[in-house]
């Protein structure tokens, strides 16, 4: 990213997500719009995953139509537990909210890679 000269700081385009109601809203929301999501389900005390959180602003910032979503397993373990999440990092790739793509562990090759692909496949004609 470069430098603006002023060292403001940008907003987080990731979504951190309050509740499962608040994630019931956004999945909801994401599908109505045709819109992708990307989540990242994270815990404070695991070091890998509180590393990839400037990673996956980045991948926020340069992905404007996805809708980058980041939930603390341990404040909504309801939906870390229906998301069949069972270890940290996970990342997710959901479209019309349904599951398309998991990947666990800190491994920011591989999550660019397969989110290039999951843009891919959205964004090629359907034959």
């Amino acid at each position: 990213m470069g430098e603006n000269g002023h060292g403001q700081v940008m907003k987080s385009r990731v979504v951190k997500v309050g509740s499962e109601k608040s994630w019931d809203f956004f999945i909801t929301q994401a599908t109505s719009k045709g819109c992708p999501v990307v989540v990242h389900f994270t815990a404070c005390w695991c070091m890998p995953s509180v590393a990839m959180n400037p990673f996956f602003e980045e991948l926020a910032v340069k992905y404007q139509d996805v809708l980058f979503l980041t939930v603390d397993v341990d404040e909504i373990k309801g939906v870390a537990r229906k998301m069949e999440v069972k270890a940290m990092p996970t990342f997710m790739l959901i479209r019309e909210g349904a599951e398309v793509d998991k990947l666990v562990g800190a491994n920011p090759h591989e999550i660019t890679k397969r989110i290039n692909a999951f843009i891919h496949s959205i964004n090629s004609p359907k034959t």
